[in-house]
């Protein structure tokens, strides 16, 4: 019975790391969703006893019904998810499900802590992934409440108060104190006070982060969900949530470090530095800004400039997605092509509000995927490139982060757009970015301001081409 357990086991890792594979590409990551899904499936059906029965030999007991009802709702509302949330909500409901696996990892953890009768029972073995689930799921699930609240922009500006990083310390050695002492005792008034200030230690990390920094905060709490599951498969011995769980909580650190460098700031500055108070100075580029002024240019203006460009780049950003504009820029770049016209998307690895936001939006738009290029295949070209239309995005295309020493954002890797020979900015207005500071792009001698929503500017663009 143990050899057929463990083939069951490396088969599903097999179908969890091909699932994750395949979803590197949004070729094939609709296939990769199946897969992961059909190991998870097998995981299901597969479950048994520590006697080594498995959970369907001991007949349609009540435990096997509970897990085949919860199985049914989940697919029912996963389905209605899928079908109802719009693409540019995406973010949000990511958000969402990922508190819920965080919280259900939690309450698996805090149910088998609870069954424990009496202290002898009580192992280091058994304690720790416990109480480490239980610890890392309850956060997870209220950091991910905070991160939907702030994308639905109820409050997406970091909210703090003086001290408020040794209040938050003074909080986590709390929980680790009582972390220790249930280590060795049972005592559910000790537990619930744990479980009740990691929800709370949640909500306290997450407040004082800025709205744009939600990507790189639900990747974070997404590895703490496949770490809090981990830990579920060793408090109850279950080896593929062990699996699952590891791969998840993996390749969520790596995700999370990977937008850190395209930022290049570090983990820490994310998770406390406050990043987009509004106290951020734009230093040395006001200065030199002294002077200058914004050309601003008319839609049928830019529709000449497309029209009779060889090679235009679109940068889309977040601007794009509160216009829910996607499908327009698809229709102009359909357009253009018609013309000859080589159209190319630069994709910022941060640009958006959750990882590969803008390749999500573009997706469901249709835009072929070899149009999508990532940050560093586009800047090499970007000096051949006759026009290039920035749509919402400010941070990721501002030469302040090459050019000024002083700023926030120095050292940030960015879209070259400056360096196209004509640069078409989309704007409602001159309202800084995220980070607070100026975008010294708007001032550049190649650059002009399209200024108005998004969708509106690129209906009257593709009209203009059209008639061009």
């Amino acid at each position: 019975m143990s050899s057929t357990i463990a083939y069951i086991i490396i088969g599903i890792s097999v179908l969890f790391i091909l699932g994750i594979k395949l979803l590197a590409s949004p070729k094939t990551a609709r296939l990769g969703n199946l897969v992961a899904a059909g190991g998870m499936l097998i995981a299901l059906i597969s479950l048994h006893q520590p006697n080594g029965d498995y959970v369907w030999s001991q007949g349609w007991t009540f435990n096997y019904t509970l897990i085949v009802i919860g199985t049914l709702i989940g697919l029912v509302i996963g389905a209605i998810g899928a079908y109802s949330v719009k693409m540019t909500a995406m973010p949000q409901m990511v958000a969402l499900f990922n508190g819920l696996g965080g919280g259900a990892a939690a309450l698996v953890a805090s149910l088998e802590f609870i069954n424990i009768r009496s202290d002898a029972e009580l192992t280091a073995v058994i304690a720790v992934p416990m109480l480490f689930a239980t610890l890392i799921g309850s956060l997870s699930f209220s950091g991910s409440v905070i991160a939907y609240l702030k994308l639905e922009g109820k409050f997406e500006k970091p909210m703090t108060f003086p001290g408020q990083n040794l209040f938050n310390g003074l909080i986590l050695v709390v929980i680790l104190g009582l972390a220790i002492f249930l280590g060795g005792h049972v005592n559910t008034p000790a537990f619930i006070g744990l479980f009740v200030l990691a929800l709370f230690f949640g909500v306290a990390m997450v407040m004082p982060i800025g709205g744009a920094d939600m990507p790189v905060v639900i990747s974070l709490l997404n590895s703490f969900t496949g770490l809090a599951v981990a830990a579920d498969g060793f408090a109850i011995h279950n080896n593929a949530m062990i699996v699952a769980g590891t791969l998840v909580g993996s390749s969520g650190t790596l995700l999370t470090l990977l937008m850190c460098h395209a930022m290049n700031r570090p983990v820490s500055n994310v998770l406390f530095g406050a990043f987009g108070s509004g106290g951020a100075a734009a230093g040395g580029a006001a200065g030199d800004l002294a002077g200058k002024t914004v050309k601003p240019i008319q839609a049928d203006e830019v529709a000449v400039l497309l029209a009779y460009a060889q090679q235009v780049v679109i940068v889309p950003g977040y601007g794009m997605a509160v216009a829910q504009a996607q499908h327009q820029v698809r229709e102009l770049s359909d357009e253009l092509g018609k013309r000859g016209v080589e159209v190319r998307f630069a994709i910022h690895p941060v640009a958006g509000r959750m990882p590969g936001h803008m390749n999500v939006l573009l997706a469901e738009a249709n835009v072929p995927y070899d149009q999508l290029c990532e940050m560093e295949a586009i800047n090499p070209t970007m000096d051949r490139v006759d026009v290039c239309l920035v749509i919402g995005a400010n941070d990721v295309v501002n030469p302040a982060a090459r050019e000024d020493k002083s700023s926030p954002i120095y050292g940030m890797p960015i879209i070259d757009a400056d360096h196209a020979k004509t640069v078409i900015v989309m704007k409602r207005s001159m309202a800084a970015g995220f980070a607070g500071i100026e975008n010294l792009l708007f001032y550049k001698d190649n650059t002009r301001m399209l200024f108005g929503d998004a969708k509106a500017s690129l209906n009257a663009l593709v009209a203009q081409v059209k008639a061009s």
